[in-house]
C-alpha cells in the first residue's frame, strides 16, 4: 500500500501555482498584516493605475510601485477585522463608496491570504503576505 503524504502534495500544488502570471487589478492592491496584541488582521488598501507596460504605478506621480521593498505611500482605506470573514464582508458587501477589488481572481487572492492570516492570529504565529 503506497503512503500518500496529503501536506507535500498540498504545498507542491500551492507553489506551483503561485508561479503563475497573474494581471494586476486596477482597483488597487492591499497590503495586509496582523496584530497580535490588539488580535486584528489589517488590510491596508492603495489605489493604483495600470500603465501600458502593465506595471503598477502611482496615480499621483506615475512612477511604478516596487514589488518588494517599502512604500512610501498613504493607504487610501485601512480594513481592520479579527476574522477574514469580517474583512471580506467589509470589503465586498459593505463597501458602498468605492470599490477596492474589481477582480473575482484578486478577491479569491485575498480570501485566501485573510484566512491565513485569520490562522495565524488564532495560532499565535507570524504571518507574511503571499
Amino acid at each position: 500500500m503506497m503512503s500518500i503524504d496529503w501536506a507535500e502534495q498540498i504545498r507542491c500544488i500551492d507553489e506551483n501555482l503561485s508561479k503563475r502570471h497573474l494581471d494586476l487589478d486596477p482597483a488597487g492592491y492591499f497590503i495586509i498584516y496582523i496584530d497580535p496584541q490588539e488580535g486584528y488582521i489589517y488590510a491596508k488598501w492603495f489605489t493604483t493605475a495600470i500603465d501600458a507596460r502593465g506595471l503598477a504605478v502611482d496615480p499621483d506621480t506615475g512612477q511604478p510601485i516596487p514589488a518588494r521593498g517599502a512604500v512610501q505611500r498613504e493607504p487610501s482605506h485601512i480594513f481592520r477585522g479579527r476574522t477574514a470573514k469580517e474583512l471580506c464582508v467589509q470589503i465586498f458587501e459593505e463597501c458602498q463608496t468605492f470599490q477596492p477589488v474589481s477582480q473575482l481572481s484578486h478577491a479569491a487572492y485575498l480570501g485566501r491570504e485573510f484566512l491565513r492570516a485569520e490562522m495565524a492570529l488564532v495560532r499565535g504565529e507570524p504571518y507574511i503576505q503571499d
